[in-house]
């Protein structure tokens, strides 16, 4: 059984930065898989934040993040990261960390099979 664990959220002022963390345990990911980070803002769908292929390969971020979020793994210690910059109230969310095992397409929440249980990112104006 995998687990993901975030870590890493908290309380900021616009225009700080975070980095969220994801430990993944109970199996090693093969090449064709991705991690992933999607966020839920009160009110509102659980929507799409970044993805990047097990693999290294691919890196890919929604529109509203670009240039100031960054994705990354670490295949050693079964992790992925997000760094946020910049961040703005909107970004007052919670952020979940996901694993799609067997790939897919990276921004489609119903192509992953695991899911972490959610850390609290705040950003005051």
């Amino acid at each position: 059984q995998v687990q993901l664990v975030e870590s890493g959220g908290g309380l900021v002022q616009a225009g700080g930065s975070l980095r969220l963390s994801c430990a993944a345990s109970g199996r090693t990911f093969g090449r064709y898989a991705i991690m992933g980070w999607f966020r839920q803002a009160p009110g509102k769908e659980r929507e799409f934040v970044a993805a990047k292929s097990w693999s290294g390969g691919g890196t890919y971020y929604a529109d509203f993040v670009k240039g100031r979020f960054t994705i990354s793994r670490d295949g050693a210690k079964n992790a992925v990261y997000l760094q946020m910059n910049s961040l703005k109230p909107d970004d007052t969310a919670v952020y979940y960390c996901a694993a799609a095992g067997g790939g897919g397409r990276p921004g489609l929440e119903a192509d992953y099979d695991y899911w972490g249980q959610g850390t609290q990112v705040t950003v005051s104006s």
